[in-house]
């Protein structure tokens, strides 16, 4: 299967908001409990991509994923760091499209850094770090993340609940 990476469309809202509610209602990945519908997940593309790159990734017209870039923080400080998420289809997983997706993701920020240091002039890159926040114990996406080169910076214990149980989640960071 040929894997196409491109832009998310409003149109594929419908396709991402079946991925991520699969997530919901099954899976401490997202601390989110109560599914979406697709008009909420058209508005979240469309507020992200005001500043940010989404990226799917498709084969023969199915979506079997995404990834995106996001705030990190609000204050202003951290406006040169970025965090990155990616979820498969569940059907999708263990077949290399998350990393597929992260490196294309990867080099759209990198392209625009590259546009925003050369309009800067103190030449400074718009990303400077991502970082990756993933729930505990998770040992897929950790391999995913520091096979791209990511680092385990923290892990706060307990710190969120759902399904009846307390979960640790851990923050993963490496520079763009």
């Amino acid at each position: 299967m040929s894997i196409h990476i491109r832009p998310v469309q409003l149109t594929d809202a419908q396709a991402i908001t079946t991925i991520y509610n699969h997530y919901i209602a099954h899976s401490d990945a997202t601390f989110e409990e109560t599914c979406i519908n697709h008009q909420e997940m058209a508005r979240r593309i469309t507020a992200i991509t005001l500043d940010y790159p989404w990226l799917i990734a498709e084969a023969n017209n199915e979506l079997f994923g995404y990834a995106y870039a996001g705030k990190w923080k609000e204050r202003s400080a951290y406006q040169h760091t970025t965090e990155v998420t990616v979820y498969l289809s569940h059907s999708a997983t263990g077949k290399g499209i998350g990393k597929q997706l992260y490196q294309a993701l990867f080099e759209a920020l990198h392209t625009i850094n590259t546009n925003a240091a050369a309009q800067n002039p103190n030449n400074i890159a718009r990303f400077h770090m991502l970082m990756a926040v993933i729930t505990l114990p998770n040992p897929n996406s950790v391999k995913l993340h520091e096979a791209l080169g990511f680092s385990q910076t923290g892990h706060f214990q307990q710190v969120g609940r759902k399904f009846g149980q307390w979960l640790d989640v851990g923050f993963w960071q490496r520079p763009l």
